[in-house]
């Protein structure tokens, strides 16, 4: 299997990782169907949501597949006045990552980066390695340690 950055990233760390893999496809490339092709529960699958608001600034949300970001609090965290989802085309050009692929790792550059919080009450959660199929299984303070990033509360 070839590495992709988010592994190289949690190596050169020191940190332990698992990877699996599942089978994908173009019409299911949300994180709930992610979880059940490769037999996960979607508690513990997390999926990245990459937003900006009106003056041009990026946020990564890594939140459990079932949940949704509350854009109020998701404001309030950011201290935007709005926020809103990048546009798909986009995603790539920003992150690196093309949607069903996008890891809170490794990205172009470094973004704030917010875990929701219910991660800490997981021995392990999953993120995307980088790459469509494949997920990475980590504990949850070394995701945020990899990750430059901080637990909070936004759904």
């Amino acid at each position: 299997m070839k590495k992709t950055n988010a592994m190289r990233i949690l190596e050169s760390m020191g940190i332990a990782y698992e990877v699996v893999s599942y089978s994908w496809d173009e019409e299911h490339l949300d994180a709930v169907h992610a979880s059940m092709m490769a037999g996960l529960s979607p508690q513990q699958v997390y999926k990245t949501i990459v937003m900006q608001d009106s003056d041009n600034q990026i946020f990564v949300f890594c939140l459990p597949a079932e949940f949704s970001v509350s854009l109020k609090k998701a404001r309030e965290l950011t201290q935007s006045r709005d926020l809103e989802l990048i546009k798909l085309d986009a995603l790539q050009s920003i992150t690196g990552y093309i949607r069903g692929g996008c890891s809170p790792l490794g990205m172009k550059r470094h973004f704030p980066t917010f875990i929701e919080e219910v991660a800490q009450l997981e021995p392990y959660i999953f993120v995307s390695a980088g790459q469509r199929g494949l997920q990475l299984k980590i504990r949850p303070d070394d995701l945020v340690l990899a990750a430059n990033a901080q637990f909070a509360d936004f759904t």
